[in-house]
């Protein structure tokens, strides 16, 4: 049974992605120990909420240098909504702030689209980066254009493409919705509230592990 550690950094829906791992048959821990984290197979960053205030939280605990560890072990790291966005350089959300910096990008605020409100509150497609492969990777067997629920201001903006699995459109403004450098993913959307799609991105991640 693989061991899939859970960041407890007090900014996350961490409920609900411990029961989706537990019904998928997970060993599933909530930790913020050294340790602990270096000994599981997986870890899931989760977040919700302003970028600047979950890094504080993280640095609080050491969570930034811990982390930072975990991922020279060469284990997949999942970071998910603001977990996601926290795995890179830098976010512009209420000022400059620095982030873990796992993979080259910024974190910048979807642009003004008349009649479009944000928050981007949704169920929206997935779609590949034509540079990428799903094969083996988080979205593996997922179906092109599957619904994912997001639920987001901000989004990352990768310096390097090659690093995009999955785009998605709010009204014409494109992102990166699926991001992967290495043993390190990410997901702008809550795969844990998506469905079947969802629980079968989480799946897949417990398969990297």
């Amino acid at each position: 049974m693989k061991k899939i550690g859970i960041i407890d950094y007090g900014v996350g829906n961490i409920r609900s992605i411990s029961n989706a791992l537990i019904n998928l048959g997970a060993d599933t821990l909530l930790t913020s120990s050294r340790d602990e984290i270096l000994n599981c197979d997986g870890i899931i960053l989760p977040g919700v909420g302003a970028f600047r205030h979950g890094m504080e939280k993280l640095k609080e605990k050491d969570l930034d240098l811990i982390l930072d560890d975990y991922i020279q072990t060469n284990k997949p790291l999942l970071g998910i909504c603001l977990g996601m966005q926290m795995l890179f350089d830098r976010s512009s959300e209420f000022g400059d702030s620095k982030g873990l910096g796992f993979i080259e990008g910024n974190v910048e605020r979807l642009p003004f689209q008349e009649n479009f409100k944000l928050p981007h509150i949704a169920w929206t497609p997935i779609y590949p980066n034509s540079n990428l492969s799903w094969v083996n990777t988080l979205l593996n067997d997922i179906d092109i254009n599957s619904d994912m629920y997001h639920v987001h201001t901000y989004y990352v903006n990768p310096h390097n493409l090659d690093y995009v699995l999955s785009f998605s459109s709010y009204n014409d403004f494109q992102y990166c919705s699926t991001v992967k450098k290495n043993n390190i993913f990410g997901c702008q959307y809550h795969p844990e509230k998506s469905g079947v799609a969802g629980l079968s991105v989480i799946k897949n991640f417990m398969e990297l592990a």
